[in-house]
């Protein structure tokens, strides 16, 4: 069920993801070789509770930890562990915050220390195709518009689009309506209206699109076993256009990168 969003209830929406993006932010001076994902977790939980916020993931499912964290091979669900990250990897780092009633959602994956060029490159492409999908989501168009924006970038690059796993609605709940898969094809699925509110998360892999679950349940794995990268975003659709609520700022500012990738979908005061 797609439940449409007053400006008041996405300012508070806009609220919960700025927490999620300031922990990405935290967290990104942190992620680097020998340190593990249960430290990482701990630190999250920290600060967003300092935040006046509740980690939105712990416990949704009965998931036990606050982060999702998938490196390398996983795409998504990962469960925090006392393995330490090494040299060349990369991790998908996926967060939730619940403040005023409402989620924020987000995800990023990082490089660990010096990573391969064949690897720095599916992480810049998936980034960029979060951006196309981005694009997509205006007044009109439509579910399989944002989709086949994403897919057609990178499967045009040799990469595979998952197709289990998908995007969503986002606001009291953590996941709403409408799905909105990284695939699709234009013209197809619901016809986005002023008031959505959907989290975008292109999940990528380097092969095959095909997954596989560990036996815990919950951890996503390349069937290949080749990398995977994970970007998110949290989008409204204000005055027939896309607007970030989250943002990369706080990641970059903390590893030092200049970026002018979400200019075109910032707030504007217009739309205030």
């Amino acid at each position: 069920m797609v439940i449409l969003k007053t400006l008041e209830e996405i300012e508070l929406l806009r609220e919960s993801a700025l927490i999620v993006s300031k922990t990405l932010g935290m967290l990104a001076s942190e992620i680097k070789p020998g340190v593990d994902g249960l430290y990482l977790d701990k630190l999250a939980e920290e600060f967003i509770r300092d935040q006046n916020a509740e980690p939105g993931f712990l416990g949704m499912y009965d998931f036990p930890n606050t982060l999702n964290l998938s490196p390398n091979a996983q795409v998504v669900h990962g469960i925090p562990n006392k393995e330490p990250l090494k040299e060349g990897d990369i991790i998908s780092v996926d967060c939730g915050a619940l403040k005023n009633g409402y989620y924020g959602d987000h995800a990023y994956t990082f490089a660990v220390g010096e990573i391969s060029p064949e690897v720095k490159q599916l992480l810049e492409v998936t980034k960029t195709s979060l951006y196309k999908g981005i694009a997509e989501f205006k007044v009109g168009n439509r579910v399989g518009d944002v989709g086949f924006a994403i897919q057609n970038y990178c499967e045009g690059h040799g990469y595979g689009v998952v197709r289990e796993l998908v995007g969503h609605g986002l606001g009291k709940k953590l996941h709403e309506g409408p799905e909105m898969p990284n695939y699709g094809k234009r013209g197809r699925g619901k016809k986005f209206v002023n008031g959505m509110v959907v989290a975008i998360e292109p999940m990528i892999n380097m092969g095959t699109k095909r997954i596989k679950q560990l036996r815990d349940g919950w951890t996503i794995l390349t069937a290949d076993k080749m990398p995977s990268a994970h970007f998110e975003h949290d989008v409204a659709l204000i005055d027939g256009k896309p607007q970030l609520l989250s943002t990369f700022d706080y990641i970059y500012e903390a590893l030092g990168i200049t970026s002018d990738e979400e200019l075109p979908f910032k707030q504007t005061k217009t739309s205030t």
